[in-house]
């Protein structure tokens, strides 16, 4: 065992576990933030997108030997700070848009368009089709056509001030 050091959420938390402890265990069940989902354990379902320094991955697929002091890990819970309001913009559009049915995948949903935002507009661009065809979260309810429509509200909200 091993203690773990590294910002959730914008607070410093430590852990003692194993150093090959996936990150979605440390943070759901150790730490007790359970936005992130668990859905295949393979990085294949995406539930569980978070962002660690900004970008997104799959907190399955993450060691927590991998993280270091520095390293901060954002997950839907704390992603409304990070714009200093009660929700993000891309939030506020998944509501507007009345996106979810179950649920279930929408968190993981929510990180990845975030983070793939950024990531066009780090570039210089707006999101294109490309863009949306890269984005893999897997939704069970099938509620891709909402979702689309949200990531570009949100994206237009993001533009305004998130």
């Amino acid at each position: 065992m091993s203690t773990h050091t590294f910002l959730l959420n914008g607070a410093r938390v430590s852990v003692d576990c194993d150093d090959d402890l996936r990150m979605l265990w440390v943070v759901r069940d150790l730490l007790g933030v359970h936005g992130p989902k668990y859905g295949c354990g393979l990085g294949v379902c995406q539930a569980c997108t978070s962002h660690l320094n900004g970008l997104a991955v799959n907190l399955c697929a993450v060691r927590v030997g991998d993280i270091d002091d520095n390293d901060e890990i954002v997950t839907i819970e704390g992603l409304a700070a990070t714009v200093g309001a009660p929700l993000h913009p891309m939030q506020q559009a998944w509501l507007d848009h009345d996106v979810s049915q179950c649920g279930y995948c929408q968190p993981g949903q929510i990180m990845t368009a975030v983070a793939k935002v950024r990531q066009a507009r780090a570039e210089g661009r707006d999101l294109t089709d490309a863009d949306y065809d890269q984005i893999r979260n897997v939704c069970r309810c099938g509620t891709y056509p909402r979702i689309r429509l949200a990531i570009a509200a949100g994206a237009q909200g993001m533009r305004r001030g998130g």
